[in-house]
């Protein structure tokens, strides 16, 4: 595993990357988001995993989360002093994978981080593929298309949709869907429960769903959301 560690604490990145070596895992440290940036940039795929602190130098790392977003699916995992639900769920909203308020164990922090990169590459059969009217998407690939077009989804957005799309037609509950981004047998967590309305929002909106009138990813008020099948004519 190679990571990026995000955060302007030096002796953090000194203890942190002693840790992390010891167990396998190569750590490269930058001090601002516009670092790393660019760190991402460099080659395809660079990073397995991005830990990003939200208390940076210039743009903070909720910001910074918004930016890597938009042009790279590589989990996320920030880490912050401040560990109020609200920060969370901001963090969780931006496009984060998972949030461990500071201080940490690093022992925690790698399970956590293990636990990240298992959900963003499950181990599911090659031959996958889960197709619901033109919808279709291609798990083992994390590849998305709608009629023909690419979709470019968040790692956090494919998991969402594709636990809709193993049980299209049918309504998948609020708890369902936010115990599919949690590591398994993790209790219930209601901060990213309350972070599904924008992930689902952003998820009709790259789908080409109509945001006041849905078809595709209808809303089942107080209990969760349905991915519509289309009927046969």
């Amino acid at each position: 595993m190679r990571a990026l560690l995000v955060d302007d604490d030096r002796e953090l990145a000194r203890l942190l990357r002693d840790y992390l070596v010891s167990h396998g895992v190569s750590m490269d440290h930058v001090e601002d988001g516009a670092r790393a940036i660019e760190a991402l940039a460099a080659g395809p795929s660079p990073y397995d995993i991005v830990l990003l602190d939200v208390m940076l130098p210039g743009a903070d790392g909720f910001e910074v989360c918004r930016r890597i977003r938009t042009n790279h699916d590589v989990p996320i995992v920030m880490l912050t002093a401040r560990g109020e639900d609200d920060d969370r769920v901001v963090g969780l909203e931006t496009g984060a994978d998972d949030y461990v308020p500071k201080p940490f164990n690093p022992r925690e922090l790698l399970a956590r981080m293990r636990a990240v990169l298992r959900r963003a590459r499950p181990h599911v059969h090659a031959s996958e593929r889960l197709e619901v009217g033109d919808l279709v998407v291609d798990v083992p690939a994390h590849q998305v298309t709608v009629a023909g077009r690419e979709v470019q989804l968040t790692s956090f957005e494919l998991r969402v949709l594709s636990v809709l799309a193993r049980r299209a037609g049918e309504t998948v509950t609020r708890e369902a869907l936010a115990g599919a981004v949690l590591p398994k047998g993790a209790a219930y967590d209601p901060s990213v429960d309350r972070s599904l309305d924008v992930h689902v929002s952003h998820l009709r909106h790259k789908l080409g769903d109509d945001g006041k009138e849905p078809k595709r990813i209808r809303t089942v008020r107080g209990v969760g959301y349905v991915l519509v099948k289309p009927t046969l004519s």
